[in-house]
Protein backbone atom coordinates (compact mmCIF):
# COMPACT_ATOMS: atom_id res chain seq x y z
CA UNK A 1 0.00 0.00 0.00
CA UNK A 2 1.42 3.20 -1.18
CA UNK A 3 0.02 6.89 -0.83
CA UNK A 4 1.58 9.85 -2.74
CA UNK A 5 0.73 13.21 -1.73
CA UNK A 6 2.02 15.86 -4.10
CA UNK A 7 1.05 19.50 -5.30
CA UNK A 8 2.89 21.15 -2.60
CA UNK A 9 4.67 24.33 -2.87
CA UNK A 10 5.79 28.25 -2.25
CA UNK A 11 2.52 30.93 -2.54
CA UNK A 12 1.81 34.00 -1.85
CA UNK A 13 -0.88 34.64 0.76
CA UNK A 14 -4.27 34.77 -1.04
CA UNK A 15 -2.90 32.61 -3.72
CA UNK A 16 -4.53 28.94 -4.10
CA UNK A 17 -2.74 25.50 -4.52
CA UNK A 18 -4.46 21.29 -5.14
CA UNK A 19 -3.01 19.11 -3.32
CA UNK A 20 -3.49 15.46 -4.95
CA UNK A 21 -2.99 12.01 -3.26
CA UNK A 22 -2.87 9.26 -4.75
CA UNK A 23 -3.16 5.54 -3.78
CA UNK A 24 -1.76 2.16 -4.90
CA UNK A 25 -2.81 -0.88 -2.96
CA UNK A 26 -5.79 0.14 -2.00
CA UNK A 27 -9.28 1.58 -3.09
CA UNK A 28 -9.92 4.92 -1.44
CA UNK A 29 -14.41 4.28 -2.33
CA UNK A 30 -13.68 1.62 0.55
CA UNK A 31 -11.69 3.64 2.47
CA UNK A 32 -11.76 6.85 5.30
CA UNK A 33 -9.37 9.26 3.63
CA UNK A 34 -8.06 12.65 5.52
CA UNK A 35 -5.62 15.41 5.29
CA UNK A 36 -3.94 16.27 8.17
CA UNK A 37 -1.18 19.25 8.63
CA UNK A 38 1.40 19.96 10.66
CA UNK A 39 3.48 22.75 11.41
CA UNK A 40 6.76 22.82 12.98
CA UNK A 41 6.28 22.51 16.88
CA UNK A 42 2.79 21.69 16.55
CA UNK A 43 0.21 18.61 16.92
CA UNK A 44 -1.20 16.83 13.81
CA UNK A 45 -4.09 19.07 12.85
CA UNK A 46 -7.15 17.63 10.97
CA UNK A 47 -8.05 19.31 7.97
CA UNK A 48 -10.48 17.41 6.42
CA UNK A 49 -11.63 13.91 5.53
CA UNK A 50 -14.03 11.69 3.65
CA UNK A 51 -15.91 8.88 6.47
CA UNK A 52 -15.73 4.93 4.56
CA UNK A 53 -19.54 5.97 3.56
CA UNK A 54 -18.57 8.50 1.48
CA UNK A 55 -19.58 11.95 3.41
CA UNK A 56 -17.22 14.82 4.63
CA UNK A 57 -16.15 16.49 7.56
CA UNK A 58 -14.24 19.61 7.47
CA UNK A 59 -11.69 20.61 10.33
CA UNK A 60 -12.50 24.05 12.50
CA UNK A 61 -13.16 27.28 11.29
CA UNK A 62 -9.40 27.75 10.19
CA UNK A 63 -10.31 25.89 7.01
CA UNK A 64 -13.64 26.53 6.03
CA UNK A 65 -14.93 28.29 3.05
CA UNK A 66 -11.28 28.22 1.78
CA UNK A 67 -10.20 24.13 1.27
CA UNK A 68 -12.62 21.78 -0.04
CA UNK A 69 -11.93 17.78 -0.26
CA UNK A 70 -12.84 16.37 -3.62
CA UNK A 71 -11.91 12.43 -4.59
CA UNK A 72 -11.93 11.08 -7.78
CA UNK A 73 -12.64 7.10 -7.79
CA UNK A 74 -11.47 6.29 -11.17
CA UNK A 75 -7.93 7.89 -10.83
CA UNK A 76 -8.04 6.33 -6.89
CA UNK A 77 -6.90 10.08 -5.99
CA UNK A 78 -8.21 12.61 -3.13
CA UNK A 79 -7.70 16.43 -3.30
CA UNK A 80 -7.49 19.17 -1.33
CA UNK A 81 -8.38 22.63 -3.05
CA UNK A 82 -6.58 25.56 -0.82
CA UNK A 83 -8.13 28.98 -1.67
CA UNK A 84 -6.82 31.71 0.04
CA UNK A 85 -3.84 30.92 1.80
CA UNK A 86 -2.63 32.01 4.71
CA UNK A 87 0.69 32.26 6.44
CA UNK A 88 -0.59 30.04 8.97
CA UNK A 89 -1.78 27.38 6.74
CA UNK A 90 2.13 26.74 6.18
CA UNK A 91 2.46 23.10 7.23
CA UNK A 92 3.65 19.51 5.92
CA UNK A 93 -0.02 18.28 4.94
CA UNK A 94 -0.50 14.04 4.63
CA UNK A 95 -3.06 12.23 3.44
CA UNK A 96 -4.18 9.55 5.51
CA UNK A 97 -6.54 6.25 5.03
CA UNK A 98 -7.98 3.44 7.38
CA UNK A 99 -10.34 0.60 6.39
CA UNK A 100 -11.87 0.50 9.90
CA UNK A 101 -12.40 4.04 11.63
CA UNK A 102 -16.04 5.13 11.95
CA UNK A 103 -16.84 8.98 11.43
CA UNK A 104 -16.59 10.02 14.87
CA UNK A 105 -12.95 8.98 14.97
CA UNK A 106 -11.82 10.41 11.29
CA UNK A 107 -10.01 14.02 13.10
CA UNK A 108 -8.08 11.35 15.26
CA UNK A 109 -4.59 11.01 13.05
CA UNK A 110 -3.67 8.29 15.71
CA UNK A 111 -6.36 5.67 13.89
CA UNK A 112 -4.86 5.97 10.62
CA UNK A 113 -3.35 3.18 9.23
CA UNK A 114 -1.93 4.21 6.02
CA UNK A 115 0.06 7.60 5.87
CA UNK A 116 1.30 9.52 2.68
CA UNK A 117 5.00 11.06 2.54
CA UNK A 118 3.94 14.79 3.43
CA UNK A 119 3.80 17.58 0.96
CA UNK A 120 5.47 20.88 2.27
CA UNK A 121 3.35 24.05 1.79
CA UNK A 122 4.37 27.14 2.92
CA UNK A 123 2.65 30.95 2.49
CA UNK A 124 4.62 34.11 2.34
CA UNK A 125 2.85 36.55 3.87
Amino acid sequence: VQLQASGGGLVQAGGSLRLSCAASGLTFSRYAVAWFRQAPGKEREYVAGYSRTGGYTYSADSVKGRFTISRDNAKNTVYLQMNNLKPEDTAVYYCAADASIITSQLRNYVQYDYWGQGTQVTVSS
